[in-house]
């Protein structure tokens, strides 16, 4: 080999070296397993908790053609309307100083969010949620300013506190012992991710809170990246259960990182709540559970403790699971 060839080689073998460093900096994207699509496996639904109906509204807004945020947005709101429901929406159980208030945010395909903390007098924070999103220079409005967009937005006030949570209410007065309930009503926070026919992927949560939480209060459901994380190259991740746990730990983003890194959305799932653990290995009192998807249409889900379950409507049928946990280590 004379010496032009040999430089000539080394240059480009030093080339190749410094795109594949690049490349593993975040330079230039690698090909990710989970970056692959199955259309075998979407169109699909899945949301925290056992909530049927949620999902069927959702799938049945995949069914006749609408987008993923369309799908997300309309199956939540199913369980806002609900007042049986003491989590979300109308109905939800108040602070302790009787406010009904409500967190939720919506996040699409695009890398689009929006949100609203500390809501009142709305029902459909969801909805307010991607208003914020599509109207407005804003990720986030909170409380009164919040309300006062829904309005403009022509969302009609609402008296949140029915009777029912009214009296839990009282009653929780006569004690006022404030602890997190784990599995309250076998249900919580409702986050719902969507995967429409084209594959692509949107979220959303929604919440009243942790119930006789103090005022002003926000949990990690209508932040970012801990109740939810969406990004459309690899998959989403929702959370339920004790939001300041979760906030600790970024956990929705934390799972699709895994997952672009290879995870299965199942490992992601177990190794963001090992995570929770491993700092506070001695605290057994609160719950967390996961939910995410990747961009083949595969699921995964995982929580500290027996009780979580989760919907998931896909391939025609709408089935509760209810997956494994931490505790039984």
């Amino acid at each position: 080999m004379n010496r032009r060839k040999f430089i000539q080689k080394t240059a480009l073998s030093g080339l190749g070296l410094s795109v594949g460093a690049s490349a593993l900096a975040g330079g230039l994207p690698l090909e990710n397993e989970n970056s692959k699509l199955n259309a075998e496996n979407y169109p699909l639904v899945i949301a925290t908790w056992d909530v049927k109906p949620s999902t069927a509204k959702a799938w049945e807004t995949l069914q006749k053609g609408g987008s993923a945020l369309d799908a997300v947005e309309k199956g939540c709101n199913v369980e806002e309307e609900d007042p049986n429901g003491q989590s979300v929406g109308y109905g939800g159980l108040p602070d302790r100083d009787g406010h009904v208030t409500l967190d939720a945010c919506v996040m699409d395909d695009k890398g689009g969010y929006g949100s609203v903390v500390c809501m009142e007098n709305i029902v459909n924070a969801i909805s307010v949620a991607r208003k914020v999103m599509g109207e407005t220079p804003h990720v986030m409005l909170a409380g009164k300013g919040a309300e006062e967009f829904a309005v403009s937005q022509g969302f009609e006030r609402v008296n949140l506190l029915t009777e029912k949570s009214r009296k839990d209410w009282e009653e929780w007065k006569v004690k006022s012992e404030y602890k997190p309930i784990i599995n309250i009503e076998n249900h919580d926070t409702i986050g719902m991710l969507a995967m429409d026919q084209d594959g692509n992927i949107s979220g959303g949560c929604t919440t009243s809170g942790l119930a006789y939480k103090m005022h002003g209060r926000v949990g990690d459901s209508p932040i970012i990246g801990s109740g939810l994380f969406v990004d459309n190259e690899v998959g989403a991740a929702t959370a339920t259960g004790l939001g300041e746990e979760v906030l600790k730990t970024v956990g929705s983003f934390l799972i699709v990182e895994l997952m672009r890194q290879g995870r299965t959305p199942q490992q992601a799932c177990e190794e963001a709540i090992e995570r929770i653990m491993k700092k506070q290995p001695d605290r057994r009192d609160f719950q967390v559970g996961y939910i995410a998807v990747n961009k083949k249409g595969e699921v995964g889900a995982y929580s500290i403790h027996p009780g979580f379950s989760y919907t998931i409507y896909q391939n025609g049928e709408n089935k509760k699971v209810e997956p494994g946990f931490y505790l039984n280590k």
